[in-house]
């Protein structure tokens, strides 16, 4: 990644994050071999519910964490966690990733398993 993109990548955060200040959030970070989502509380000081392609249940099943077959499965994981814990409605933290591909699926997953965005 060079400046510009890392730049770029960085205002579309802080963008993001004046937007959704007051609500449970539904974070996603993603490495070359991982994809990871958590549910943090509105002020931001506590995870109220993680998911990951690292968790040993999600290994099982997957041949390999860094696709969009496994960025489902978290999805549909982090959907389960969340109804578990009474949290039904949530807004959408991307981290500043762009809205495609794993991300794009990881929330698509989220939506059928019952979160509301």
């Amino acid at each position: 990644m060079n400046k510009r993109e890392a730049r770029a990548r960085r205002s579309r955060k802080t963008r993001v994050r004046i937007a959704q200040q007051r609500a449970n959030r539904l974070v996603v970070g993603r490495s070359n071999c991982h994809i990871y989502a958590q549910i943090i509380a509105p002020a931001g000081n506590k995870v109220l519910a993680s998911a990951s392609t690292l968790e040993s249940e999600v290994r099982k099943e997957l041949k390999s964490g860094g696709n969009r077959a496994a960025a489902a499965v978290v999805g549909k994981r982090i959907a389960e966690k969340a109804k578990a814990a009474g949290i039904d409605t949530v807004a959408f933290d991307r981290s500043g990733f762009k809205y495609h591909g794993r991300v794009k699926a990881l929330a698509d997953a989220a939506r059928e398993g019952g979160l509301k965005f």
